[in-house]
């Protein structure tokens, strides 16, 4: 059963771990192998204190899951927020280990004002290693710490893979299906572009280019000409939310390309489409963002491209599928999306292993056959 944001503090399982965390979407689906993780150890569902409106959508099908409570704001006045009062007495009635993912004084004010004991808190980020380490890596180390007063059973088995995963209803493939159907799309190759990351929009306008997740519209609109030289016959679907509409409906527009080629889908793909649409998608191309996870864990054949945070922490984890991240792999303050051009782009997007079901990728030149992120970005 799952709970969401209400006026109940009551808990079905009080002595379930409850993991803190409120992630932006793509934190959602890379906090999944935790989630699982703990599920395991502990042998009942984990239960989740968040926000964001994606989360129980990503999170609330996932068998690992038991009980999900929202905040709708945790920097908001604690006397404004009634959710946050519900979340105080909702920890207060769990008795078992808090796993605190979460770093900032937003949620260690909340488990201050439950009056939770020390001893039952697990901080993860008093544990966060000196090198770098991939989020899926690192949220399996935090699955095997225990608090203090209430230590985890002891488990023997091998870790869980860490693939961040999405447990997604059937009738989300079903219906995007249909929708498919209705705008002529059923049995063609789509190719997702996802040219938006919400740090790099603002007001109905792209960030400046001395953003380092910007790249324009002429990049973009020439690499969807390539893919579509490429994959004849293919459908072009550009990403986005809906007030990237008009940003999105740019890059449509810059591309030349026939309505029927090359379609602005920001309207049209709330996130269960989306999930839907990777899972039957011949591959994305991305910025890092978060549905470029959502495509990975959906299996989905990625190019992604990367700024100054560089890829090693963030590329998304596939169970098969190809992913080629682009950028440097480790964060350099230099570094910006404007070091990658559209050549580049192609060139690892050409490299990807098309599923199955998917059209093959046709090339009328040379293609390296291994995708090396350094070599591709543009020379200084």
């Amino acid at each position: 059963m799952m709970w969401t944001h209400s006026d109940d503090s009551r808990t079905s399982d009080p002595d379930a771990p409850v993991v803190i965390r409120f992630p932006a979407l793509g934190d959602a689906v890379l906090l999944t192998p935790l989630l699982a993780a703990l599920a395991r150890r502990y042998g009942r569902p984990v239960h989740l204190l968040t926000s964001g409106a994606w989360t129980p959508i990503v999170l609330g099908h996932d068998p690992a899951v038991g009980e999900i409570r929202s905040v709708s704001s945790r920097r908001a006045p604690y006397w404004l927020t009634p959710s946050q009062w519900t979340a105080v007495r909702w920890l207060r009635a769990h008795r078992g280990p808090i796993y605190l993912c979460e770093r900032d004084e937003h949620a260690a004010r909340l488990l201050a004002r439950a009056g939770l004991p020390a001893g039952r808190i697990v901080r993860a980020w008093d544990h966060h290693p000196a090198q770098p380490i991939h989020w899926a890596d690192w949220w399996l180390q935090v699955a095997r710490l225990d608090a203090p007063d209430c230590p985890g059973p002891h488990d023997d088995r091998p870790d869980i893979a860490p693939l961040p995963r999405l447990h997604a209803p059937a009738e989300w493939t079903v219906q995007t299906r249909e929708w498919l159907a209705q705008r002529g799309l059923a049995g063609r190759a789509l190719v997702l572009i996802q040219p938006g990351n919400k740090k790099t929009h603002k007001r109905g306008r792209i960030a400046t280019a001395a953003h380092d997740k910007h790249w324009p519209s002429g990049h973009w609109a020439e690499v969807i000409r390539g893919v579509l030289a490429g994959l004849p016959g293919a459908a072009v679907l550009v990403c986005g939310s809906p007030r990237e509409a008009g940003l999105v409906q740019e890059i449509v527009d810059a591309t030349g390309a026939g309505a029927d080629q090359v379609l602005n889908i920001a309207r049209e793909a709330p996130l269960p489409r989306l999930v839907g649409l990777a899972a039957l998608a011949h591959s994305m191309i991305s910025v890092d963002t978060g549905p470029a996870h959502v495509a990975g864990a959906m299996d989905c054949p990625l190019v992604v491209l990367y700024g100054r945070f560089g890829w090693l922490r963030w590329v998304p984890r596939t169970a098969g599928a190809s992913v080629v991240p682009l950028g440097p792999r480790e964060p350099d303050e230099r570094a910006r999306l404007l070091d990658l051009t559209p050549a580049a782009v192609l060139a690892a997007w050409h490299t990807l292993r098309p599923r199955a079901t998917a059209a093959p990728v046709r090339s009328g030149h040379p293609l390296p056959q291994a995708a090396d992120a350094a070599a591709l970005r543009t020379p200084a």
